[in-house]
């Protein structure tokens, strides 16, 4: 049986333009990621992870080059259709948390099921269901600052979960962290993945990157390596 990719790119660019001079971040990105596996993206600053980051997440559009997400050409979508997309499909979290300060952690979960249109009943049903697979349901009425790094990135993980979201996008997930909260974050994202979900892990660090199990490294817009590091597990 041959699976289809979750992801996949093809001859993926990215230029911006500073005045009238083009300068091309992206240069070339083929890349396949399958269903339930743990990606770490690394490389330098100025390298393209984080330009390839917003395109995978459906908030940046390729120059050229097409992108499907779990079937659809994501690459050629306007605006609305891709806000739609990163809502159904995606799974965000990042290094500063972006919760919003006078929601309660409960309600910051339960923020993509109102833009998905669900009944406020149903979604913080659903919304309390996470937040107590993150451990924090003596948490749930307190607002970010009542609440630790930690736990705020807790909240996000949460979030980041509360849709069912084809993919788990993680950018520098423990930047803001010190080394004890950063390993059980960590292995937070290694119970997700082992629960089935596809997660991809934007970092610098290696020792971060070493929880997932394959590591493509960028430099200069173009992968440099792709490297399994543990053995896959693929969900069809």
């Amino acid at each position: 049986m041959t699976l289809s990719p979750i992801i996949h790119l093809q001859d993926l660019h990215k230029s911006y333009f500073m005045g009238k001079q083009a300068v091309t971040v992206l240069k070339g990105i083929s890349l396949d990621i399958f269903k339930n596996e743990y990606v770490a993206l690394m490389g330098p600053s100025g390298s393209g992870k984080s330009t390839l980051m917003n395109i995978l997440g459906c908030l940046d559009s390729p120059t050229s080059g097409s992108y499907i997400l779990n079937g659809k050409d994501v690459s050629k979508m306007q605006d609305d259709s891709l806000a739609e997309v990163r809502n159904k499909e995606i799974g965000f979290v990042f290094q500063q948390f972006n919760l919003l300060p006078r929601m309660t952690a409960l309600e910051n979960v339960a923020l993509p099921l109102v833009y998905a249109g669900i009944p406020k009943k149903q979604r913080l049903e659903q919304a309390m269901e996470v937040v107590r697979k993150v451990g924090l349901e003596d948490r749930s009425h307190h607002k970010p600052n009542e609440l630790s790094g930690g736990q705020c990135q807790r909240v996000a993980i949460a979030r980041a979960l509360v849709n069912n979201p084809s993919i788990i996008l993680a950018d520098e997930p423990t930047g803001n962290l010190d080394s004890k909260t950063s390993q059980e974050i960590m292995e937070m994202f290694h119970t997700i993945h082992e629960g089935g979900n596809t997660v991809v892990l934007v970092t610098h660090e290696e020792d971060i990157a070493n929880y997932a199990r394959r590591i493509i490294r960028l430099r200069d817009g173009k992968i440099e390596t792709d490297e399994l590091v543990k053995a896959p597990t693929y969900v069809s």
